[in-house]
């Protein structure tokens, strides 16, 4: 039995003096990550990685994001095939000295009854673009009533960043920046934004599109069985004819699995210490000090995590045979983060120049 854990945020994005893991009581997790075979290669779009794990080959081109996250949400009905879909997920505009910043929602901040009137809203204004349609207050959709061939980025490489680098490109590039502009003076001078801004919370004043594509399955499934909560690579296993179900670890155990834990992500892209230790904290309870047991007992042969980050990612291997080498000692992780060299600023296209990394003891 093997597991895959992929914890995207575990590397934090940002390096300080005072390491944002520094005091936490992370016993199991230094103990696997002084014991396993460290690897760091350089850094790579999470959704590339996860299309590779999850069959699509490197060369797959643009993928259908948006179908696939659309085929993960659990409350929305089956779509028809051949449809194309865009990502249209609200998100906050505001000014910071020169630049337009974006700025996303998190689950609950959001009331499913503002949104409602919202897509409703755009749905009368720009219904010949397609339907709009939300899966939570947070991620909507649009299907598209016709192909478009503009290139858009994903929100989670705009977030916190200027929104002029990551404008459409492509044939239809005008088109739909014309439309962002459209959607943002709707959105801005409806009365339920209106609210929101006199009552000091911040308005959903425009769309950030992305994903386009028509939904097709992987060549090959790239895991027997998916634990996720994330409705993206719920998508990908899906569409790869993969079983899917939620994190649960004594699960996990009975069988080779590949296991997406994304509870670090938004913390760490918001820069959220606080929040990130709290979850970090209760990743060691529910996931790191089981499989580290699971390890010592023979009840797992194999384990894999692997960590994207802005600043690159941690790739650990170990095998059961690995508990009995004493001499290898725990490795903390804010010993390891404050060994990792910063990222370079992203570049549009979710690429980075990043400095070679300098983990301690990489094996």
């Amino acid at each position: 039995m093997q597991i895959h854990l992929v914890v995207p945020g575990l590397i934090w994005p940002a390096v300080s003096a005072l390491g944002p893991a520094s005091g936490l009581q992370l016993t199991s997790l230094a103990w696997l990550l002084g014991l396993g075979r460290r690897s760091f290669a350089p850094f790579e779009p999470l959704d590339a990685q996860l299309a590779r794990l999850m069959g699509y080959p490197a060369d797959a081109g643009a993928l259908p994001l948006a179908a696939l996250r659309r085929l993960g949400e659990p409350a929305l009905p089956a779509a028809a095939a051949d449809t194309d879909w865009l990502c249209a997920d609200p998100v906050n505009l505001s000014f910071a000295r020169e630049h337009l910043l974006l700025g996303e929602f998190p689950a609950d901040e959001l009331r499913p009854e503002e949104v409602a009137v919202l897509v409703a809203a755009l749905n009368d204004t720009f219904g010949d673009l397609g339907s709009f349609e939300a899966a939570t207050p947070n991620r909507w959709y649009l299907r598209l009533r016709a192909t478009t061939r503009a290139r858009f980025f994903p929100l989670h490489d705009v977030v916190g960043r200027p929104i002029r680098d990551f404008l459409p490109e492509g044939d239809d590039a005008r088109l739909w920046q014309r439309t962002m502009n459209e959607l943002q003076i709707v959105l801005h001078n409806h009365p339920v934004n209106q609210a929101r801004e006199a009552a000091g919370r911040r308005p959903a004043n425009s769309l950030w599109f992305w994903g386009a594509g028509t939904l097709r399955a992987a060549a090959q499934p790239g895991a027997s069985m998916v634990q996720t909560a994330d409705p993206l690579v719920r998508g990908f296993a899906l569409a790869a004819g993969t079983a899917v179900g939620a994190p649960d670890c004594a699960k996990a155990l009975e069988g080779d699995s590949l296991v997406v834990l994304e509870d670090l992500l938004l913390p760490a892209r918001h820069l959220d210490i606080d929040s990130w230790r709290k979850r970090l904290t209760m990743l060691e309870q529910d996931w790191f000090a089981p499989l580290a047991a699971a390890l010592r007992g023979k009840r797992l042969r194999a384990l894999k995590l692997t960590a994207p980050g802005d600043r690159g990612t941690l790739t650990l291997e170990l095998r059961a045979t690995d508990a009995w080498k004493f001499w290898r000692k725990p490795l903390s992780l804010d010993t390891l983060l404050k060994s990792i060299a910063p990222a370079a600023a992203a570049l549009p296209g979710g690429t980075a120049d990043l400095a070679p990394p300098h983990a301690p003891g990489t094996r």
